[in-house]
């Protein structure tokens, strides 16, 4: 066949489509030229929510959040399932027990339970995961249980939330009954977008024995060059 006859790329294809309380969400598929691939997006509206372009940050949430813990059969809590990359790396480790996640949207729920997702078919198959269709900030105001590991990745950064709502959660008072949802040296880690906030970190030292924060660097193929995300840790 001539390159002339072969059918055109569909350089962007809408996976599914599904209006939500805060908005429309979809799933979207769209092909990088910069990488020569598909990437999957998670968007609100206009807005990103989340694309396997950037994955590195939603890995190393896990990672570095679970290295902070000793022992074993380890109890996680994650908030926000995106593409399912914090979860994923979170049931890589073979200290983990069971990884809860915590999902507003029910459609993004649903892409993965139907398969639509890159990992969505392993992650639902997994007997140690398990979705739950409820809200994060709801949950930690009033948790059912106590965990080993929370770890979240909802709002772009402590100062830039999806929601004007999810504001309190960075406050002393909430972060100090999430601590309450900790089993003892239990951990707190959190992804954002921007790079290290002082008053932030001035408030998790006021709630938590030990605190850091981690400047994460990893390639972006849009700019050349390399782009970074912190991993904020606290713990005790």
């Amino acid at each position: 066949m001539a390159d002339s006859d072969k059918p055109a790329r569909r350089l962007v294809e809408e996976l599914d489509y599904r209006p939500t309380p805060i908005g429309p969400v979809s799933l979207r598929r769209r092909w990088v030229s910069a990488i020569d691939a598909d990437v999957y997006e998670v968007m609100l509206g206009d807005e990103h929510l989340m694309s396997s372009l950037f994955t590195v940050g939603e890995t190393r949430l896990a990672e570095l959040g679970l290295a902070w813990l000793d022992g074993g059969a380890l109890d996680v809590l994650v908030g926000g399932l995106g593409l399912g990359y914090t979860a994923r790396a979170a049931l890589a480790d073979p200290r983990v027990a069971s990884v809860e996640v915590a999902e507003y949207l029910e459609p993004v729920i649903a892409w993965h339970q139907e398969g639509l997702t890159p990992f969505g078919a392993a992650l639902s198959a997994d007997p140690r995961c398990r979705f739950r269709h409820v809200d994060f900030f709801a949950l930690m105001a009033a948790p059912d249980r106590r965990w080993d590991a929370i770890l979240l990745d909802i709002d772009h950064a402590p100062d830039r939330w999806l929601a004007p709502a999810h504001a309190d959660f960075y406050g002393e008072a909430a972060l100090g009954r999430l601590r309450e949802a900790l089993r003892p040296e239990g951990v707190f880690a959190l992804w954002s977008d921007d790079r290290p906030d002082p008053r932030f970190q001035e408030r998790l030292a006021a709630v938590f024995a030990q605190t850091d924060a981690v400047e994460v660097a990893f390639p972006n193929p849009l700019s050349g060059e390399a782009s970074r995300c912190t991993i904020y840790r606290a713990r005790g």
